[in-house]
């Protein structure tokens, strides 16, 4: 068992929306791809067997994480702009 949570993406998709101030219109259903995951855990026994915990539970650190992002839209904005693209294709070119 992971962090102790268990919830839908559906869900978790409604509070980013909720924290972020955005509307549950954003949201796009679409058809489940051939094979698509039903469900993703984590097993962190072995973590918490070498003394690991989590120090916050899942609703603080997801409300931490989308506060983190809202407050640094200079680290994300030039990803979603494409400058990241751009600067990979003239490192690595026809590697890319």
């Amino acid at each position: 068992m992971g962090g102790g949570n268990e919830a839908p993406n559906l869900e978790i998709t409604r509070r980013i929306l909720e924290l972020t101030g955005r509307d549950e219109s954003l949201v796009r259903h679409v058809e489940d791809r051939p094979g698509h995951d039903r469900r993703y855990a984590l097993d962190t026994s072995k973590l918490r067997a070498l003394g690991w915990a989590p120090r916050h539970g899942f609703a603080e650190a997801l409300e931490a994480t989308v506060a983190w992002y809202r407050d640094r839209r200079d680290w994300w904005e030039p990803i979603k702009r494409g400058d990241y693209r751009r600067y990979y294709e003239r490192q690595y070119g026809a590697h890319a």
